[in-house]
């Protein structure tokens, strides 16, 4: 097992179309973990959510999360981030600048667009992670 650098665990979060687990705080302490596609804007990740989704309720209310990537073929790697967001709900033309580059990495090209618009509709939250701290490694499986 190795350490990953800064910059090899934002190269590992920028690459491929592994999907993040986000783990959120419920109301009453219990943790939540859901499944989120994201992209990179220099060191924060963005994502978006419903505005009533579990996740979405819980990071209005508790802005802290962690976030594991990993890669789950041999030698097998992954980046755990932690930190808290910021929620933009009022700019139309950010979220659906963003929603369309989600829907491009994971969609594809020809789907970018039609991800982007549904996925930027009233309601729809664009969340932004700040890091606070990032544990990266990589060839868990080497000898």
């Amino acid at each position: 097992m190795q350490k990953m650098t800064k910059t090899e665990a934002y190269a590992f979060l920028a690459s491929g179309t592994r999907t993040g687990k986000l783990a959120t705080v419920r109301a009453d302490g219990r943790p939540h973990v859901a499944p989120i596609w994201f992209v990179l804007d220099g060191d924060d990740l963005i994502f978006n959510t419903w505005h009533e989704s579990v996740k979405g309720k819980n990071l209005v209310r508790d802005g802290r999360i962690a976030l594991t990537v990993d890669e789950e073929s041999a030698p097998y790697a992954f980046v755990l981030v932690e930190g808290t967001v910021e929620i933009i709900e009022d700019d139309p033309a950010e979220c659906l600048k963003w929603a369309t580059r989600i829907g491009g990495r994971y969609m594809g090209a020809d789907q970018a667009e039609a991800f982007g618009k549904r996925n930027s509709v009233p309601g729809e939250y664009l969340v932004r992670i700040k890091v606070s701290k990032l544990i990266a490694q990589k060839e868990l499986a080497a000898w």
